[in-house]
């Protein structure tokens, strides 16, 4: 299989407060040194895998710059950082190639620079085309400013263009939510993403939504009820605009799915490099099924040297990888591939969940298929734990 690259940016701007990844603002000084360390990654990746315990081959179809917002690096770094990855990798001249923009940080000099890389899909963080929504939660754009972004990338020749949503955010109501979801249709992106906001102690707006309080707009939150029919009427505006849904928060006109995204779902190999970025490689040995490896999640410590964090991946854990990554496509999961994979016996324990969950309607089969019911993918979390299967069905 094709390998994918994911480079992690992790500077802003701003820190957003519903934002829980491992990005935040630091010193342009600090840039140089990051893009350093990770080139020297890049360079040292065929030495790693095999110290890992994985196989991996040096064609790439897929390379994804993420965040972080990776346009706040300047142009020799970005130029840099791709220069690395083709002298060290067989990089295919079809490959989707993704760097993710906060709007107002795409400057003409920016915009040249990503196609002298081949940049050829752009995501754009948006998260509501609503300027109140956005400036609640440290976002920096304006309607405006995302309208101008999209026409000068489309006016430079990069069309597919992703936008993301976030549905949950402080002040939004449904009136305003259908104003995002109108705006992003008139758009014509080809791609849309829609996340349901997190609550969780990793941000400081859901650290505060969890605390009761008021600080970052916490009480102008909606609650979980709504956010759920923001996103069902998300599912059903995008659909009838020819977006389909393709992923639980995914949805793309024909043709612009994210390829580089899919090999995460489908378990397709992939390396990354940079803070907290993941990789997944076959195993080089056939008693387990794959490695999972990433560095340090903070970037004191990924600058300092610290060592990478090693997961063998058992052929169960494999098999309920393969269900609930799988499940999160709108496809589903081919139950006669897995067969062919792990075998008859393994997929046996499975039926049972798999009979349960079509019984409450939260699945449904479809031919050699299972997939999430409409009201499956609201509940994901809860199907996802049902494919948790004992490793001994393999002995």
């Amino acid at each position: 299989m094709l390998l994918g690259i994911y480079i992690s940016v992790p500077f802003c701007r701003t820190k957003c407060s519903y934002c829980n990844f491992a990005s935040d603002v630091f010193s342009r000084a600090v840039f140089e040194r990051y893009v350093d360390r990770v080139c020297a990654d890049i360079e040292s990746a065929p030495r790693v895998a095999v110290e890992m315990g994985g196989q991996m081959g040096l064609a790439v179809d897929s390379i994804y710059l993420g965040g972080g917002t990776p346009t706040v690096l300047d142009t020799l770094q970005l130029e840099r950082l791709f220069a690395v990855l083709r002298q060290n990798f067989d990089v295919t001249p079809s490959a989707e190639i993704t760097v993710e923009c906060a709007p107002g940080t795409l400057t003409p000099a920016v915009l040249e620079s990503l196609l002298r890389c081949g940049v050829n899909r752009v995501s754009l963080g948006v998260q509501s085309f609503v300027d109140q929504e956005a400036a609640a939660v440290g976002r920096l754009h304006t309607r405006a400013t995302v309208l101008e972004d999209i026409a000068r990338l489309r006016a430079a020749g990069i069309t597919n263009i992703n936008i993301d949503l976030i549905a949950g955010l402080p002040h939004q109501t449904a009136e305003s939510w259908e104003f995002s979801l109108g705006e992003t249709i008139a758009t014509g992106a080809p791609h849309v993403s829609v996340y349901m906001l997190e609550v969780d102690e990793d941000s400081r707006l859901g650290r505060e939504l969890l605390a009761g309080g008021t600080r970052y707009h916490a009480h102008f939150v909606p609650d979980e009820e709504a956010m759920a029919d923001y996103y069902l009427a998300a599912c059903e505006q995008l659909q009838s605009a020819g977006i389909a849904q393709y992923e639980i928060s995914n949805f793309a006109e024909a043709g612009f799915d994210s390829q580089h995204n899919l090999k995460y779902w489908t378990r397709q190999p992939y390396f990354g490099f940079g803070v907290d970025a993941h990789s997944m490689l076959a195993s080089a040995t056939p008693e387990i099924d794959a490695v999972r490896f990433a560095p340090a999640d903070s970037l004191e410590r990924y600058m300092s040297g610290a060592g990478l964090q090693r997961t063998a991946v058992s052929r169960g854990a494999a098999l309920e990888e393969s269900f609930f990554l799988g499940l999160r496509l709108t496809r589903g999961v081919n139950l006669k591939e897995l067969v062919l994979k792990f075998g008859e016996e393994a997929i046996e324990a499975a039926h049972v969940a798999i009979i349960e969950l079509v019984e409450c309607g939260l699945m449904e089969q479809r031919g050699e298929f299972v997939c999430l019911t409409a009201r499956g993918r609201l509940l994901s979390n809860e199907v996802f734990e049902k494919f948790i299967l004992a490793d001994e069905v393999f002995h």
